[in-house]
Formats: structure tokens, C-alpha cells, sequence
């Protein structure tokens, strides 16, 4: 007989485990909106993990979320810096976009099985990585850097809505408008990613078939249009440019990485790993590659394509405006459901940090601190390209760091019979299984810090410049990998933790004790 995670809050957390009743009944509101989950469109489940009878969900539906998790003109942008600050011709931009978005995705297809063994999100799941005070740490980071992401989003997004209104009406930007605009996209973002599952899946469908015909009609008019000759003729760059390149594409998709067992959490235990891990690969190459590129083949015509402070507005002159138009409003739709994917994870990490909301509450923290740091960026900001670059050299290190340290856990945890126990997870007493030592596991917090504060140290942006830049490693701007592989290989060099041993399960009464019960009384 399975044991309950126990008496839940309304943001999932738990007190001691206790047996389960044999005919279980709500025990708080958290737990009554559990029972229908899935039931309704609005999804109501928290960071508790989904058990085993919901677990509903197919591999396939992984596709078109990491599809609409790379439908940005930012692709765009970064494209256009390879060529332009990076010195890389069409061949470099065309292979680095292909092993950026294969080692950064890929690690999102591993890392994401671990939600289908555990149920969980992310966020949850790491306590179990570094016991549930330890996981206060990384995570904290980790939402720090949500609301950096969301930031960026949604200032793309206004930017998108801006260039729209200038191509159609004439509209120029002002202050007030730009403050509206901002707000209608965070606004919609909201209630979007409050909405859940169902509805991200649904949208995320539908954009990916939109977004892939408006993608294929760009491709066909560069292709009849652009000198290709001077697309061809360009030197190639240098290969630390080239390296260095490779690591800006690829800051993009770790981000993604410890949001990857958020959308798998409802996958059955028989799906298979390699066919989540393909699947979320294909997905996101299936647009970051060709994004890439049009970025890149589009910067030859007009170097200013990558240091516009506006990372819109040249698609309104690069292409002509029944193009244009269109390309924008479904690359705007894009951009709210990244945006959404990206606030709905950030709900579960604020629930992990202790936020007494629901989850689809919990987003609007996100959704105000992205807001008030949107007007910030839009009307503050120097330059938009040099801060957005500034924030994925830090992104980067700050995710690598928790990759590493994670992925060394789930390769201990794959041969085991219970890989994550659900009571452990929610349960932040000193009874937790994931206690560890005074709610840490020092083993896994030495190996994230240790390899945090050297990944910084290769770091160099506009904010920030780390003393070990002249090294190979910083000049190459590799301090990513540099990250993970320390904090994996000190995590692995460590002694194994010890987990907490689980809550023996307690027998119900049998039902002919039970009715012979009644009969007496």
C-alpha cells in the first residue's frame, strides 16, 4: 500500500508523510484541486508529483513545445552577431547553430527523463539533488535568471507589436505606448501560462504549423532576393570566434535545461528515454538552425541588423510589409507562448522557494518583476544586444553549474528501482528522505559552488569581468562547459550521499475487518 505525501499547502509542500485512508478524501484545497488536475482546462496541480494514474501524456507532445520554445527573433538577432561581431561566414554560422542547439537541447532531452521517473518538476526534483534546504541556493539563482529571460522576452515581444503597428498604421513609438504594449504581452503571457498544460500543448501545436509555413515563405523569398555571392565570398572567422559563437547559441538552450522534467512529469514510466530525448531535439533544431542562419544571410545586406537597439523592427525592412506583417504577428504569438512556457516552470520554482500561492498565481511574481525590468530595458538601456549578450554569458555559467551537479545524480538514480520517493520530495521536515545533513547535501552544494565561482571567473561581459579571462578557456568563452564539467566531475569524485531511509508503508484495514467492524456496532 502506497504512503501519502500527507496534508499539502496551497503551494504543494508537505509535513511528515502519513499513511494513506482507504477511501481518501481532499484535505486541503490544495489537494481538492489535485484531484482535477487534469480534469479541466485550467490546470490546478502544483510542484506535487502526478501520480501514476494521470500520467497521461505522449512523448509526441514534446515536439511541438521545444518548437514553440524557439519560435524568437532573437534566433534572429544572435544570428546576425555571428556574422557581424563574430567575423563567421555562412558555413560557420550554419555549423555552429547545429552544435549549439545539439549539446544544448540534447542535455534538455536527458535531463527531462528525470521527469518522467519522478512526476515532478524541475525545481522539485532537485531537493532531492540538494536536500530541501540546500535546494534554496541554486534555485534562487535559477529564478533570478527566469526573470532576467522573461525580461528579454517580453521586451521582444513589445518591440514585435511596435514594428507591427509602425508598418501598418504608422504608429511611431512613445513612452506611454511602449508601456501599454509591454503590458498587453506580459498580461496575455499571464493568463496564458496560468492556464497550463492543455493550453500551452494546444497553442504550441498550432504555432508550430504557422510558424513553419510563414518560415518556409521568409526562406523562399531570401533565397529568390539575397546576393548570395557576397553571401558566399565572406573569410571565414577565427576559431575562437567560432567557439565563442557556438557558446552565445547554445546559452539559449541551456536555459531551458532545468525546465526540461516540467513539460515530461506527465509521461508514463513506460515511455522511453531515447524517444523523449529525440524527440525535444528534433523539435528545437527543427527552428533554431534555419533561425539562425536567416539571421546571419540577412546581416550581410545590412550589417545594422545586429546593433539595432530595437531586435524587431529590421525584419519591417528587411522583407516586404505582406511578409512582414504576417512573419511578425506569428512570431509575436511565438514569443508570448516562450514567455509562457517559461513563467509557467517559474511558478513551480517560486512554489519551491516557498511561495504560498497556487501555481498559477505564482507566475505573477514573474510576470511584475519582468514587467517593472522591461520599462528598464526599453526606455533605460543603452544598447538592447549588448545587454541581452551580458545576460547569457552570466545565464549560462549560473545553469551549467546546476547541469552538472543534476546530471551526475540522475546517472546514480537510473538503475534504481524507486528513483525519486514522492513523499520525500514534498516532505521539508528533518523525516525527509532528503534530509541529508541539516536539510543539505554538502556534497552536491560544494560541487555547485565550487564550480560556479570558477565559471565566473572565465566569465567577460559588459557587467561583469572575471580574473581568469586571458585563459584559453575564458578567451574562447567556454566557461559554460568549463561549469558543468567541474561541478560533474566534483560532484562524482564525492562521496555518494546518503539519503534518508523511506516511510515503511502502512497497511489499510482489510475490508472484512472493517465491515465486521460495523456489523458489531
Amino acid at each position: 500500500m502506497a504512503v501519502s505525501p500527507g496534508v499539502t499547502d496551497a503551494d504543494g509542500a508537505a509535513s511528515a508523510p502519513s499513511p494513506a485512508p482507504a477511501s481518501p478524501a481532499p484535505a486541503s484545497p490544495a489537494a481538492a484541486e489535485t484531484a482535477g488536475a487534469l480534469d479541466g482546462t485550467v490546470e490546478t496541480r502544483g510542484i506535487e508529483p502526478v501520480p501514476d494514474h494521470e500520467r497521461r501524456g505522449r512523448v509526441r507532445e514534446l515536439f511541438p513545445t521545444w518548437v514553440a520554445a524557439n519560435i524568437s527573433v532573437l534566433l534572429l538577432t544572435m544570428g546576425a552577431g555571428l556574422v557581424v561581431f563574430n567575423g563567421l561566414n555562412f558555413w560557420q554560422v550554419l555549423l555552429a547553430a547545429a552544435i549549439a542547439g545539439g549539446i544544448s537541447f540534447g542535455l534538455v532531452g536527458l535531463l527531462s527523463v528525470s521527469g518522467k521517473w519522478g512526476g515532478a518538476p524541475g525545481a522539485m526534483l532537485s531537493r532531492a539533488t540538494f536536500g530541501v534546504r540546500g535546494n534554496y541556493f541554486p534555485g534562487m539563482i535559477l529564478w533570478v535568471a527566469r526573470f532576467g529571460w522573461e525580461t528579454i522576452n517580453a521586451v521582444t515581444g513589445a518591440y514585435a507589436v511596435l514594428t507591427v503597428l509602425r508598418l501598418l498604421f504608422g504608429v511611431r513609438s512613445s513612452t506611454p505606448l511602449i508601456a501599454v504594449t509591454l503590458l498587453l504581452f506580459v498580461g496575455v503571457t499571464f493568463v496564458v501560462s496560468g492556464m497550463g498544460r492543455k493550453v500551452l500543448n494546444l497553442c504550441n501545436t498550432w504555432s508550430t504549423y504557422l510558424f513553419g509555413l510563414f518560415t518556409v515563405l521568409v526562406l523562399g523569398y531570401l533565397v529568390t532576393t539575397m546576393d548570395w555571392g557576397a553571401v558566399f565570398s565572406r573569410p571565414a572567422g577565427g576559431t575562437a570566434m567560432f567557439i565563442a559563437g557556438i557558446g552565445t547559441i547554445a546559452a539559449g538552450g541551456i536555459s531551458w535545461i532545468p525546465t526540461g522534467p516540467d513539460f515530461a512529469r506527465y509521461l508514463p514510466h513506460s515511455a522511453e528515454g531515447r524517444k523523449i530525448f529525440g524527440t525535444t531535439l528534433s523539435g528545437a533544431l527543427l527552428v533554431l538552425v534555419p533561425m539562425v542562419l536567416m539571421g546571419g544571410v540577412m546581416s550581410v545586406k545590412d550589417p545594422a541588423l545586429a546593433k539595432t537597439d530595437d531586435p524587431v523592427s529590421f525584419l519591417g525592412e528587411a522583407l516586404p510589409m505582406w511578409l512582414a506583417v504576417p512573419y511578425l504577428v506569428v512570431a509575436l504569438i511565438g514569443m508570448v507562448l516562450i514567455n509562457s512556457l517559461s513563467m509557467y516552470s517559474a511558478g513551480f520554482t517560486a512554489q519551491t522557494m516557498g511561495v504560498k500561492l497556487p501555481r498559477a498565481w505564482a507566475v505573477s511574481i514573474n510576470a511584475g518583476i519582468s514587467l517593472v525590468g522591461g520599462l528598464l530595458l526599453m526606455l533605460v538601456a543603452k544598447s538592447f544586444y549588448g545587454s541581452f549578450i551580458s545576460f547569457l554569458s552570466l545565464l549560462a555559467v549560473s545553469f551549467s553549474a546546476w547541469v552538472g551537479v543534476y546530471g551526475i545524480d540522475m546517472l546514480r538514480r537510473r538503475n534504481r528501482t524507486v528513483r525519486y520517493d514522492p513523499a520525500g520530495l514534498l516532505d521539508t521536515s528533518r523525516s525527509s528522505r532528503y534530509w541529508y545533513v541539516g536539510g543539505y547535501c554538502w556534497q552536491a552544494m560544494t560541487a555547485w559552488g565550487v564550480a560556479l565561482l570558477l565559471g565566473l571567473g572565465f566569465t567577460k561581459c559588459d557587467w561583469f569581468t572575471g580574473p581568469l579571462v586571458s585563459t584559453w578557456i575564458g578567451e574562447n568563452g567556454l566557461g559554460w562547459a568549463a561549469t558543468a564539467l567541474l561541478a560533474a566531475l566534483l560532484h562524482a569524485a564525492l562521496p555518494v550521499p546518503r539519503e534518508g531511509a523511506a516511510p515503511a508503508p502502512v497497511p489499510a484495514p482489510r475490508i472484512e475487518e472493517a465491515s465486521a467492524g460495523t456489523h458489531r456496532d
